[in-house]
């Protein structure tokens, strides 16, 4: 029987990617509070976070600096717009400050309230320029199978996950899919990761030449596949992707979302990764997950277009009410000064051998097939039989009852598509908590694997 408050949660809210028919008899679990890589239920018991919230609590919980920023600015200025030229210091200052920091050239920031609404600018900016420029007819945009870019009309047609599409009329046409880049899942028989990633380039190659390289637009990709799997493309897969886009003149978009501000030992996965966009999507960790905000670079070739255009229609039509806000830009500069301060980035780099190496042992579990990452973000794949990799119906649930289970030891986690699970800690974790979280998730699925065994399930056919 659910309690008085998740009685009230399930008569009052819709919880996004929830399972609204299950949930209406397992009910929410309610959080009070949190303090560095631990949140707190309403009984008071810890929980460590090991998902980062959704990918973004990069400086955990209950950071007193950056609650002190956002107070401050609050009593300063709660709100004021962009719109008609208004401007504020917080919003100048921080984006003097990504300047400095983007893996791109870089002319200027627009700043949005989120992950999706900054892949959704690309879009419109995509098309903009090039009816600016000339070529009305490039305007489709390639990204890849299970890769993950938001969910607006547009956003979630980038996205390449049925569940974004099924019964959402998406998505729209003139969004395409390229082949998704996880070597352990999609790779043929003894092909190597830069055969593997050749072939994905070859096919990238196809499938341009197919709708004619006068249509494409751009290719957006993330450099770590996040609510696709958590997945790190393989070896030489970048070179090999650049290779084709920069043939044919196809502006290459990195969805920094997850990857931005320190998540792989770099600043941006595209640094460690070798991807060199043109422009970049940033949101989540830029704020520390303590208020809304994401945006895009706008690089110098694409600002003379936009001012051009300015002349000529009369305006830039386009931003929202909350572009820029003033609290939420405070509280990114404190982020960014926290991060230089107390060398953030290089502590991911020093902690991550030792998270990875832990993820990597996970791989000997009988039901573990894949364990793998970069710096301090991570993927596991439960299958039914590790020699032939064949996995478990999805309708068994199977990532999903691990994740319970794990839940149940005092670790967040979070399943995904195709029977994977992410590990995505606050970048200020510490080695014994590292050492904690995988041995709660090693105990989630020795319980999964004994579960498995006891339903009696079977591996789905090759």
């Amino acid at each position: 029987m659910l309690s008085n408050r998740a009685a009230r949660d399930v008569a009052t809210l819709v919880h996004p990617y929830t399972n609204l028919s299950t949930f209406r008899e397992t009910g929410p679990l309610v959080l009070e509070r949190g303090h560095g890589v631990w949140v707190y239920d309403g009984d008071g018991r810890p929980y460590l976070e090991g998902m980062a919230g959704l990918w973004c609590t990069a400086l955990g919980y209950s950071n007193e600096e950056l609650v002190e920023a956002a107070s401050e600015q609050l009593s300063r200025l709660p709100f004021t717009h962009l719109f008609s030229g208004r401007s504020h210091d917080p919003a100048i200052e921080l984006a003097e400050a990504l300047k400095e920091l983007m893996p791109c050239p870089t002319s200027k920031v627009f700043f949005t309230s989120s992950g999706s609404e900054a892949n959704d600018t690309q879009v419109k900016l995509l098309w903009y320029l090039n009816n600016a420029l000339g070529q009305p007819r490039r305007k489709k945009i390639v990204s890849h199978v299970r890769g993950y870019h938001g969910v607006t009309v547009a956003t979630a047609s980038m996205t390449g996950l049925p569940a974004n599409h099924a019964d959402w009329d998406l998505p729209l046409p003139g969004f395409l899919h390229a082949g998704c880049p996880h070597h352990y899942r999609f790779a043929q028989a003894g092909e190597s990761e830069r055969d593997f990633s050749a072939r994905l380039a070859a096919d990238l190659d196809a499938l341009i030449q197919r709708e004619d390289p006068e249509t494409i637009a751009a290719f957006v990709t993330e450099p770590v596949l996040g609510a696709g799997g958590a997945v790190v493309p393989p070896e030489g897969y970048f070179e090999a992707i650049q290779a084709v886009t920069e043939r044919y003149g196809i502006r290459l978009v990195a969805d920094e979302v997850i990857c931005g501000f320190g998540r792989t030992g770099e600043w941006f996965g595209s640094q460690a990764l070798g991807l060199r966009p043109d422009t970049i999507s940033f949101a989540k960790a830029v704020t520390s997950g303590y208020m809304p905000l994401g945006g895009v670079s706008v690089d110098p070739a694409l600002y003379d277009v936009l001012v051009a255009q300015s002349a000529k229609l009369g305006t830039f039509g386009h931003g929202t009410t909350y572009s820029g806000h003033p609290v939420a830009c405070a509280v990114a500069l404190k982020t960014l000064e926290i991060y230089r301060r107390d060398r953030i980035v290089e502590g991911v780099r020093e902690k991550a051998p030792q998270f990875q190496a832990r993820l990597s042992a996970l791989a000997g579990h009988p039901i573990v097939g894949e364990a793998r990452g970069i710096g301090l973000i991570g993927g596991l794949e439960i299958v039914a039989d590790k020699a032939s990799r064949a996995q478990f119906d999805p309708k068994a649930g199977v990532a999903a009852r691990c994740v319970a289970f794990a839940q149940d030891e005092g670790l967040i986690v979070r399943f995904l598509a195709g029977d994977r699970i992410a590990v995505c800690p606050p970048l200020v974790i510490q080695p014994g908590e590292i050492d904690t979280l995988f041995e709660r998730l090693g105990r989630a699925l020795d319980r999964t694997a004994a579960w498995v065994a006891a339903e009696g399930l079977e591996p789905l056919p090759l």
